[in-house]
């Protein structure tokens, strides 16, 4: 996935990285800054974390994704370059919510064609639905007003969720096992 982020000298880029609770956003925020992920607890507010990739500062902002929390997510949405919605693969029953949740996102007036990274979590479980499935589950083909990919990872790994930098484009990761719709 690729994007033209904001023309500053600092090159500053922020990620917001939202999803349901459990699905693995603030694992995903600490292997992205490289940080232990051993002692994880549920983000009862929010975690920041500045990350340094190839002269780009990546500000990314993991937000509690609990029921109770979420209607404070639009506190968040202003002067997003990216939405990234993390989702377990491996927890069927809440594919329905997580649509929902997405859905409503994705009508956001603030995040109206904000580039959509979709992390498809937990891939490492052997009951992890598999990107396509995750894709068509979310009907994501419909998107038309925005770029969006979804991308099989495992947080718990590493595996998937590095993000590159090159030239003056955000690019989706290396090691792609994606699912996309219009591609660019």
């Amino acid at each position: 996935m690729c994007f033209d982020p904001p023309q500053a000298p600092e090159q500053e880029v922020r990620l917001l990285l939202l999803g349901l609770d459990n699905a693995g956003k603030t694992t995903v925020l600490k292997q992205l800054a490289a940080e232990d992920i051993s002692h994880i607890t549920p983000t009862q507010g929010f975690n920041i974390k500045s990350v340094q990739s190839a002269g780009f500062k990546l500000n990314v902002w993991d937000i509690g994704g609990q029921r109770k929390i979420r209607p404070y997510w639009r506190n968040y949405f202003e002067n997003t370059d990216v939405l990234i919605y993390v989702i377990d693969s491996s927890d069927r029953k809440r594919f329905e919510e997580t649509s929902l949740e997405l859905a409503e996102l994705l009508e956001e007036e603030t995040l109206a064609t904000v580039p959509l990274l979709i992390f498809a979590n937990k891939q490492d479980l052997m009951t992890a639905a598999p990107a396509s499935e995750l894709a068509e589950s979310l009907r994501l083909h419909t998107i038309r007003d925005r770029m969006w990919q979804v991308q099989a990872c495992s947080a718990l790994t590493a595996e998937g969720i590095q993000v590159n930098i090159e030239t003056d484009t955000v690019c989706k990761p290396k090691k792609s096992h994606s699912t996309s719709g219009d591609i660019f």
